[in-house]
């Protein structure tokens, strides 16, 4: 059975509770799912044991893409992740107002790719405050794919 690991930066709590709806439905559903805050993992081998990483970080800056701060470490050294031939989903919380909304999904999509991942369904992009059937659906499509 495929085994997953959630791993989320998050600063308000928004990413933080995506993160647990999706470990929770993800486990209710029989696989076998972590969830890991990134302030507390180091990116060396993160991926091992898993079939599916889902990473989830928040998005801040008008003028650039920053990165959640503590998902920064991962992001940076992706390549020591273990990404290549894994399954990836990314989700993020931002606000719409931004000129780059969610914008940390796409580039660590993207990077995940130029890794060896395949990104096996379209981001999660939650604008404001997460409604649970938005969560649900897209937890129910990475399900279906992994």
């Amino acid at each position: 059975m495929a085994k997953a690991l959630i791993v989320f930066g998050s600063t308000t709590g928004n990413t933080e509770g995506v993160a647990d709806d999706i470990l929770k439905i993800l486990n209710k559903n029989g696989i076998p799912t972590e969830v890991k805050n990134a302030a507390d993992v180091s990116p060396a081998g993160l991926a091992e044991g898993y079939d599916t990483v889902i990473m989830g970080c928040s998005t801040w800056g008008d003028e650039d893409i920053e990165l959640q701060d503590d998902f920064v470490d991962i992001f940076d050294n992706m390549e020591k992740v273990g990404l290549t031939g894994k399954k990836v989903a990314v989700f993020g919380c931002g606000d719409s107002s931004y000129t780059h909304f969610c914008g940390a999904v796409d580039v660590i999509e993207k990077k995940a790719e130029a890794l060896g991942a395949t990104v096996i369904v379209g981001s999660l992009k939650i604008d404001g405050d997460p409604e649970a059937s938005t969560v649900e659906e897209w937890a129910a499509e990475v399900m279906r794919m992994m």
